[in-house]
C-alpha cells in the first residue's frame, strides 16, 4: 500500500472524529513526521505515514527520539488497518 493512500486515509478518520491532522514541514530540519494530528479535548501526536512493509529512515527515528524524549507521541503506520489503534490511543492519553 502507498504511503500517500495511507495518509489519505489518516487525515480522513481523523476528519470524520472532529479533528484536524495538519501537514508537518519543518524547513531546515529533515526527519519530521508527516503529520500533527489534533483531536478534540487537546489530544495531539505525530504521526509518520509509511508505504507498507517500509521503516523509518534513520534521522526520521533520531527525529522521534528527540520529540518523545520531549514528551510527546510518535507513531509511525504503515498500513491503513493501524489507524483506528493509533487514533483510540491518542485519544485515550
Amino acid at each position: 500500500m502507498q504511503e500517500k493512500y495511507i495518509e489519505k486515509k489518516l487525515v480522513a478518520a481523523v476528519k470524520d472524529m472532529g479533528g484536524i491532522a495538519l501537514k508537518f514541514v519543518s524547513p531546515g530540519v529533515d526527519g519530521v513526521p508527516d503529520r500533527i494530528v489534533l483531536l478534540p479535548m487537546g489530544k495531539m501526536a505525530f504521526v509518520e505515514c509509511k508505504a507498507t512493509g517500509k521503516k523509518m529512515r534513520p534521522i526520521q527515528e533520531k527525529r522521534k527520539k528527540q520529540l518523545e524524549a520531549l514528551g510527546f507521541s510518535v507513531y509511525c503506520l504503515d498500513s491503513v488497518e493501524q489507524i483506528g489503534g493509533v487514533l483510540s490511543e491518542i485519544q485515550s492519553t
